[in-house]
Protein backbone atom coordinates (compact mmCIF):
# COMPACT_ATOMS: atom_id res chain seq x y z
CA UNK A 1 0.00 0.00 0.00
CA UNK A 2 2.78 2.46 1.07
CA UNK A 3 4.78 1.87 -2.50
CA UNK A 4 1.18 2.07 -4.51
CA UNK A 5 0.64 5.43 -2.45
CA UNK A 6 4.32 6.60 -2.92
CA UNK A 7 4.53 5.83 -6.41
CA UNK A 8 1.18 7.50 -7.59
CA UNK A 9 2.48 10.48 -5.47
CA UNK A 10 5.66 10.98 -7.04
CA UNK A 11 4.34 10.32 -10.38
CA UNK A 12 1.69 13.26 -9.89
CA UNK A 13 5.12 16.03 -9.02
CA UNK A 14 5.80 16.63 -12.57
CA UNK A 15 1.85 17.16 -13.14
CA UNK A 16 1.76 19.42 -9.99
CA UNK A 17 4.79 21.09 -10.81
CA UNK A 18 3.59 22.16 -14.54
CA UNK A 19 0.17 23.23 -12.75
CA UNK A 20 2.17 26.15 -10.29
CA UNK A 21 5.21 26.94 -12.81
CA UNK A 22 5.06 29.19 -15.75
CA UNK A 23 6.03 28.37 -19.37
CA UNK A 24 8.63 30.41 -21.46
CA UNK A 25 8.31 30.11 -25.42
CA UNK A 26 10.83 28.50 -27.25
CA UNK A 27 13.13 31.38 -29.14
CA UNK A 28 12.25 31.20 -32.50
CA UNK A 29 14.44 31.66 -35.61
CA UNK A 30 14.32 34.07 -38.41
CA UNK A 31 11.17 36.74 -37.78
CA UNK A 32 9.40 39.22 -39.36
CA UNK A 33 11.97 41.77 -39.19
CA UNK A 34 14.11 39.27 -41.12
CA UNK A 35 11.48 38.93 -43.89
CA UNK A 36 10.84 40.21 -47.55
CA UNK A 37 8.25 42.49 -46.35
CA UNK A 38 8.10 45.89 -46.09
CA UNK A 39 9.34 48.46 -43.33
CA UNK A 40 5.17 49.34 -42.52
CA UNK A 41 4.14 45.64 -42.97
CA UNK A 42 6.92 44.86 -40.44
CA UNK A 43 6.19 46.89 -38.00
CA UNK A 44 2.28 46.09 -38.67
CA UNK A 45 3.17 41.97 -37.72
CA UNK A 46 5.90 42.51 -35.02
CA UNK A 47 3.10 44.54 -33.31
CA UNK A 48 0.73 41.99 -33.70
CA UNK A 49 3.43 39.12 -32.75
CA UNK A 50 3.93 41.07 -29.48
CA UNK A 51 -0.44 40.93 -29.00
CA UNK A 52 -0.52 37.46 -29.19
CA UNK A 53 3.09 36.37 -26.90
CA UNK A 54 0.16 36.17 -24.03
CA UNK A 55 -2.36 34.23 -25.84
CA UNK A 56 0.84 31.74 -27.02
CA UNK A 57 2.46 31.42 -23.75
CA UNK A 58 -1.34 30.81 -22.11
CA UNK A 59 -1.60 28.42 -24.86
CA UNK A 60 1.63 26.56 -23.98
CA UNK A 61 1.21 26.49 -20.52
CA UNK A 62 -2.34 25.09 -20.51
CA UNK A 63 -1.47 22.61 -23.23
CA UNK A 64 1.51 21.40 -20.76
CA UNK A 65 -0.56 20.91 -17.78
CA UNK A 66 -3.27 19.30 -19.81
CA UNK A 67 -0.65 16.93 -21.26
CA UNK A 68 0.99 16.03 -18.14
CA UNK A 69 -2.30 15.17 -16.35
CA UNK A 70 -3.73 13.36 -19.11
CA UNK A 71 -0.58 11.31 -19.31
CA UNK A 72 -0.53 10.46 -15.45
CA UNK A 73 -4.41 9.79 -15.58
CA UNK A 74 -3.70 7.30 -18.44
CA UNK A 75 -0.65 5.63 -16.97
CA UNK A 76 -2.35 5.41 -13.57
CA UNK A 77 -5.82 3.55 -15.05
CA UNK A 78 -4.41 1.63 -17.00
CA UNK A 79 -1.54 0.12 -15.08
CA UNK A 80 -4.32 -0.10 -12.07
CA UNK A 81 -6.96 -1.81 -14.04
CA UNK A 82 -4.20 -4.33 -14.89
CA UNK A 83 -3.42 -5.29 -12.28
CA UNK A 84 -7.03 -5.23 -10.17
CA UNK A 85 -7.73 -8.91 -11.04
CA UNK A 86 -4.23 -10.44 -10.20
CA UNK A 87 -5.05 -8.53 -6.74
CA UNK A 88 -8.16 -9.44 -6.01
CA UNK A 89 -7.05 -12.81 -6.32
CA UNK A 90 -4.57 -12.47 -3.81
CA UNK A 91 -6.34 -10.63 -1.30
CA UNK A 92 -6.59 -12.09 2.03
CA UNK A 93 -10.01 -11.30 3.62
CA UNK A 94 -8.83 -11.47 7.17
CA UNK A 95 -6.36 -8.82 6.41
CA UNK A 96 -7.53 -5.62 6.46
CA UNK A 97 -4.99 -4.20 4.95
CA UNK A 98 -4.99 -5.85 1.58
CA UNK A 99 -8.60 -4.80 1.75
CA UNK A 100 -7.66 -1.25 2.07
CA UNK A 101 -5.08 -1.67 -0.85
CA UNK A 102 -7.61 -2.70 -3.27
CA UNK A 103 -10.01 -0.26 -1.72
CA UNK A 104 -7.60 2.61 -2.46
CA UNK A 105 -6.54 1.46 -6.20
CA UNK A 106 -10.10 1.30 -6.85
CA UNK A 107 -10.80 4.75 -5.47
CA UNK A 108 -7.79 6.09 -7.36
CA UNK A 109 -8.95 4.63 -10.55
CA UNK A 110 -12.54 6.18 -10.16
CA UNK A 111 -10.56 9.55 -9.31
CA UNK A 112 -8.37 9.85 -11.82
CA UNK A 113 -11.45 8.35 -14.47
CA UNK A 114 -13.68 11.25 -12.65
CA UNK A 115 -10.96 13.89 -13.04
CA UNK A 116 -10.01 13.02 -16.41
CA UNK A 117 -13.55 13.30 -17.77
CA UNK A 118 -15.08 15.81 -15.69
CA UNK A 119 -12.97 18.13 -16.07
CA UNK A 120 -12.32 17.52 -20.17
CA UNK A 121 -8.16 16.95 -19.73
CA UNK A 122 -7.82 14.81 -23.12
CA UNK A 123 -9.94 17.61 -24.98
CA UNK A 124 -8.66 20.39 -23.74
CA UNK A 125 -5.01 19.31 -24.42
CA UNK A 126 -5.94 18.70 -28.02
CA UNK A 127 -7.19 22.34 -28.60
CA UNK A 128 -4.63 24.25 -27.02
CA UNK A 129 -1.80 21.87 -28.63
CA UNK A 130 -3.66 21.99 -31.67
CA UNK A 131 -4.30 25.72 -31.32
CA UNK A 132 -0.76 26.48 -30.55
CA UNK A 133 0.82 24.64 -33.70
CA UNK A 134 -1.48 26.11 -35.91
CA UNK A 135 -0.31 29.38 -35.09
CA UNK A 136 2.99 28.81 -35.84
CA UNK A 137 2.35 26.37 -38.83
CA UNK A 138 0.54 29.85 -39.97
CA UNK A 139 3.37 32.15 -38.93
CA UNK A 140 6.03 29.95 -40.96
CA UNK A 141 4.03 29.73 -44.02
CA UNK A 142 3.74 33.76 -43.88
CA UNK A 143 7.24 33.44 -43.90
CA UNK A 144 8.23 30.95 -46.15
CA UNK A 145 5.54 30.98 -48.86
CA UNK A 146 3.74 34.09 -48.33
CA UNK A 147 2.17 33.82 -51.87
CA UNK A 148 -0.04 31.43 -50.51
CA UNK A 149 -2.18 33.95 -48.71
CA UNK A 150 -2.77 36.25 -51.90
CA UNK A 151 -0.59 37.80 -55.29
CA UNK A 152 -0.09 41.21 -53.05
CA UNK A 153 1.36 42.42 -49.47
CA UNK A 154 -2.10 43.96 -48.47
CA UNK A 155 -3.76 40.96 -49.31
CA UNK A 156 -1.57 38.29 -47.50
CA UNK A 157 -1.43 40.49 -44.25
CA UNK A 158 -5.23 40.46 -44.42
CA UNK A 159 -5.22 36.37 -44.70
CA UNK A 160 -2.96 36.20 -42.26
CA UNK A 161 -4.61 38.54 -39.37
CA UNK A 162 -7.81 36.54 -40.39
CA UNK A 163 -6.23 32.92 -40.06
CA UNK A 164 -4.80 33.52 -36.51
CA UNK A 165 -8.38 35.05 -35.74
CA UNK A 166 -10.23 31.76 -36.76
CA UNK A 167 -7.06 29.92 -34.68
CA UNK A 168 -7.77 32.04 -31.68
CA UNK A 169 -11.60 31.67 -31.94
CA UNK A 170 -11.30 28.24 -32.77
CA UNK A 171 -9.11 27.60 -28.86
CA UNK A 172 -11.17 30.02 -26.98
CA UNK A 173 -14.06 28.45 -28.14
CA UNK A 174 -12.36 25.00 -26.63
CA UNK A 175 -11.05 27.06 -23.75
CA UNK A 176 -14.53 28.21 -22.28
CA UNK A 177 -16.21 24.72 -23.29
CA UNK A 178 -18.69 26.58 -25.84
CA UNK A 179 -20.12 25.77 -29.11
CA UNK A 180 -19.02 27.74 -32.41
CA UNK A 181 -20.95 31.00 -33.02
CA UNK A 182 -21.98 31.37 -36.20
CA UNK A 183 -19.38 33.57 -37.43
CA UNK A 184 -16.33 30.91 -36.30
CA UNK A 185 -18.26 28.53 -38.81
CA UNK A 186 -18.35 31.38 -41.56
CA UNK A 187 -15.17 32.52 -41.01
CA UNK A 188 -13.66 28.89 -41.28
CA UNK A 189 -15.85 27.93 -44.70
CA UNK A 190 -14.67 31.62 -45.86
CA UNK A 191 -11.15 30.25 -45.01
CA UNK A 192 -11.33 26.63 -46.43
CA UNK A 193 -12.25 28.71 -49.90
Amino acid sequence: MAIYITLTFLTLLPALRALFSEVQLNPGGASFRDSQFSDEAKVKLEQHFSRLQGTLAFWKREATRNSRFHYYCLCWTILSSCIMPFLTQAINPSDPASKWLLTIIAAHIALLLGFHRGLKIAERFKAFRHGESEFYDTYRRLLDSPQTFGPDEVTQLKKYFEEVEIIRRFVRNAETDSLPMVEDLQASSVAKQ
